[in-house]
């Protein structure tokens, strides 16, 4: 099976991508991810990429599509793979579609997760994480620490990245829509969108998604 993750920042992509493509069998391929193996790496991509990066530039769409076609190259996506945060933009869907062309493939689903905007806002701009380790995640309102600024894991402060004020969350909100959410109508187009209430506890979003996608013997 062959699916695309959408929705926006905050959406939960990260968590129902990691069941999904465990329930499913299939390999999880995060841009992410993607991005950071092939610089850690030092791959021809990763090293080009990097290049962009440090110049404080943004990394061009055929370099990314490199590394996502190259990903889907592997022994493990042969029978399929679950895709997040590619493709990002119109461009970078195009040119998935124009690759699955070639091998004979097709996507099987593209699931929206679907999330109130105040609600993504709430979820990121509440999150605190600990100055000791950053896998010390806590929240402001889902998931207060004892002590009010301080880790329950370590005793480290806690604390709001950047990325996280209210104000970034927004502009990053604003680039979703401007860029991202074009490929949800270019998608529909296809008749290829679910779309996926994703409000609710972990396990419920799963089971609405796995309920969602076409039977695998269709």
């Amino acid at each position: 099976m062959r699916i695309v993750l959408v929705g926006p920042p905050g959406a939960g992509k990260g968590t129902q991508a990691a069941y999904l493509a465990k329930n499913l069998e299939i390999p999880h391929i995060s841009t992410g991810d993607l991005f950071r193996a092939n610089i850690s790496q030092g791959t021809p991509l990763g090293r080009e990429a990097k290049s962009y990066m440090d110049a404080g530039n943004l990394v061009p769409d055929s370099v990314t599509i490199a590394m996502a076609e190259d990903r889907m190259e592997q022994p493990d996506a042969a029978g399929g793979f679950l895709l997040d945060g590619f493709p990002r933009n119109l461009g970078q869907a195009k040119a998935l579609d124009e690759y699955l062309k070639d091998k004979n493939l097709t996507l099987d689903a593209v699931l929206d997760l679907e999330v109130p905007e105040d609600e993504v806002v709430k979820r990121i701009a509440g999150r605190r994480i600990c100055r000791n380790d950053s896998s010390h995640v806590f929240h402001a309102e889902y998931n207060k620490p004892q002590a009010e600024g301080v880790c329950d894991t370590c005793g480290g402060e806690l604390y709001q990245r950047d990325d996280d004020r209210e104000e970034t969350v927004r502009k990053r909100l604003e680039v979703y829509h401007t860029e991202t959410e074009p490929i949800i109508d270019y998608y529909k187009d296809q008749e290829l969108v679910v779309t996926i209430p994703a409000m609710g506890k972990v396990d419920e979003v799963t089971r609405r998604s796995m309920a969602a996608l076409p039977s695998r013997d269709a």
